[in-house]
C-alpha cells in the first residue's frame, strides 16, 4: 500500500515529514524507480539533513541511477554522521571543491557546519565557494567566523631552509602564494592580520612576505599591518605602500612616461548614496571614451565585468554587490586574425619572466576560458612567446616591460597586456596579485612548466638574497 503524507490539516513536523520521505524513497527505489527515490530523499534530506537513513537509501538511489561518484560520497557521509565527524564531511566536500564542483561542495561543507559550526577549515571553503557563486555578502560571514576563531596557520616544511612569515588579509585579494612557497623547504606561518588578537605571538620566522598583494582590500588590515612592520626586523617583500600605488586608479600615473605602453583611463566610482558623488556619475566618467569597462572594486577573474556603451547604461548597470566600481575606458585590441590576446609577464625581484598568452575569442579574455586546449596553434605561439619574449613582442616592448618591473618596485608582481597594431603594449592591470601555477592535469600544457620553474626557481633564490645567504643567478 503506497504510504500517505500528512494532511494540510497536519501541522508539519520535519522529524516525521522527513522519515515518512525517507520511506517514499525506499519505495520508490524498490518499485525500480531510482530518479523518483532521489527527488523524495531530497525532500527527506531538507528536513533531517543530519540523518545518515537519508544518505543510505539516496547512495543505493544514486548507484542504481549510474551516478557513481555521488554515491561513494552520500556512502561516506553515513559513516560521518554515524560518528559525527564534521571533518570528515568537510572532506568529502573538498574532494569537489578541488574539481571546482561548487555546489555539491558548499553542500557537504554546510552539513559539516551544521556539526561544527567552528570548523575553521569548513567556514573557509565555503567562504570562496560563495565567492565563486556571486554571494559575497555570505562569504563574508564564513571568512569572519573562520578568522576571529584563528587567524594564524602554520605549515611546517619537509626538509627546513626558512621561517617565512606570511602577511594575508581575510578578503580576495591575496597574492596566490602555494606554488610560490613549497613547503618541502619553506615552514609558513600564514597570518590573517586583521583578525590576529592583541599581542599575539608569532613562532620564530627569517623573512616576511606581504602577500596582501590587492591595494583595495588592503585597506581593511593596513592598520594592523602597520603596527606590526613599526616593530619587525626582518627582512621585507613587497612592502604596503608599493602595493598602496597600484590600484586600478593609479597606475596610469605610476607608469606615466613609459616608452611604449597605452594605459587606459581609470576612474573609481563611488555610488553609495552618502559617497563623495552620492550616487551620481563622476563628470570624469561620464567626460570618458565610450564604451567603458566596469567591473567591481576589489574584484578578480573577470568576476562582474560588463562593457558599456553609453553614460546612460551606466547609471543603469547593475553589478550585484558593487556600490564602488572602477570604469576602465575601452581600447580595441582585436588582432588582425580576428583573436584577442593577453599575455603575462611575472616580476620577480624587479626582472620580467615571460608567464603565459591567452588566445581567445571574446574581449575578456581569460586561459581558462579562451578554449586553448583543442586548438593546438594557441599553444604552439605561446610555446613561442615563452622561448622568446623579445623576440615575440620587439625589443622596444621589453624594454617597456623592464621599466614597468621597476616603476613598480615590488619584489613579486606581473602585468597583463596586450599588443596593439603600434607594437605598444595596452596595459590591462600591472600589480601583485598574480597566478603562477605548474600544470598538473593537462599533458599539452606541461611544456609550460620549465619556464614556471623558473619564475619558482628566481623566487627563491631572491628569498636567499633578502636572507643573506647568497644564491645562484637565476637566467632571465
Amino acid at each position: 500500500m503506497p504510504i500517505k503524507l500528512f494532511t494540510p490539516a497536519t501541522p508539519p513536523n520535519p522529524d516525521i515529514d522527513g522519515k515518512i520521505w525517507i520511506a517514499i524513497g525506499q519505495e520508490r527505489l524498490a518499485a525500480g524507480n531510482p530518479t523518483e527515490a532521489l527527488q523524495a530523499l531530497q525532500r527527506a534530506a531538507t528536513m533531517l539533513p543530519l540523518n545518515a537513513d537519508v544518505y543510505r537509501v539516496q547512495a543505493a538511489a544514486l548507484h542504481a541511477n549510474g551516478q557513481q561518484p555521488q554515491a561513494l560520497a552520500a556512502g561516506m557521509a553515513v559513516e560521518a554522521l554515524e560518528r559525527g565527524s564534521a571533518v570528515d564531511l568537510f572532506n568529502i566536500g573538498t574532494a569537489y571543491f578541488m574539481n571546482r564542483h561548487w555546489e555539491p561542495a558548499g553542500h557537504w561543507y554546510r552539513l559539516a557546519l551544521m556539526l561544527d559550526p567552528d570548523l575553521v577549515s569548513a567556514n573557509q571553503n565555503l567562504a570562496e565557494v560563495l565567492r565563486q557563486q556571486g554571494r559575497s555578502a555570505e562569504a563574508d560571514e564564513h571568512s569572519d567566523r573562520a578568522y576571529r576563531r584563528q587567524s594564524l596557520f602554520i605549515e611546517p616544511a619537509a626538509t627546513p631552509v626558512r621561517n617565512v612569515l606570511i602577511l594575508c588579509c581575510g578578503r580576495p585579494g591575496n597574492v596566490p602564494f602555494d606554488y610560490l612557497l613549497p613547503t618541502t623547504v619553506n615552514a609558513l606561518i600564514k597570518w590573517v592580520i586583521e583578525y590576529a588578537p592583541a599581542g599575539q605571538s608569532l613562532p620564530h620566522y627569517d623573512i616576511v612576505f606581504n602577500a596582501i598583494g590587492d591595494a583595495d582590500t588592503a585597506i581593511g588590515s593596513r592598520a594592523a599591518v602597520d603596527r606590526f612592520l613599526a616593530i619587525n626586523r626582518r627582512p621585507l617583500l613587497n612592502p604596503p605602500q608599493r602595493i598602496d600605488r597600484t590600484a586600478r586608479d593609479r597606475i596610469g600615473a605610476l607608469l606615466a612616461g613609459i616608452d611604449g605602453i597605452e594605459v587606459p583611463q581609470v576612474v573609481r566610482w563611488d555610488r553609495r548614496p552618502d559617497g563623495p558623488t552620492q550616487g551620481h556619475v563622476p563628470l570624469a566618467a561620464a567626460s570618458m571614451n565610450y564604451p567603458v569597462i566596469a567591473r567591481r572594486v576589489g574584484a578578480h577573474g573577470g568576476e562582474g565585468v560588463e562593457l558599456l556603451q553609453s553614460p546612460q547604461e551606466l547609471t543603469a548597470a547593475v553589478v550585484p554587490g558593487a556600490e564602488q566600481l572602477y570604469l576602465s575606458s575601452y581600447c580595441k585590441y582585436r588582432s588582425d586574425d580576428g583573436y584577442f590576446r593577453k599575455y603575462r609577464i611575472i616580476f620577480v625581484d624587479r626582472r620580467p619572466y615571460p608567464y603565459h598568452l591567452a588566445i581567445g575569442s571574446h574581449w575578456l579574455t581569460h586561459y581558462d576560458t579562451a578554449d586553448m586546449l583543442p586548438m593546438r596553434w594557441k599553444t604552439e605561439e605561446e610555446h613561442c612567446f615563452l622561448q622568446d619574449p623579445i623576440g615575440v613582442l620587439g625589443p622596444a616592448a621589453w624594454a617597456a616591460l623592464i621599466a614597468i618591473a621597476q616603476r613598480l618596485d615590488l619584489d613579486f608582481g606581473g602585468v597583463d597586456f596586450s599588443v596593439l597594431a603600434d607594437g605598444r603594449l595596452l596595459i590591462f592591470e600591472a600589480n601583485a596579485t598574480m597566478m603562477v601555477h605548474p600544470e598538473h592535469y593537462h599533458e599539452v600544457l606541461k611544456f609550460k612548466n620549465p619556464y614556471v620553474q623558473r619564475i619558482y626557481d628566481a623566487f627563491d633564490c631572491m628569498l636567499a638574497q633578502r636572507m643573506g645567504l647568497g644564491a645562484a643567478t637565476v637566467a632571465t
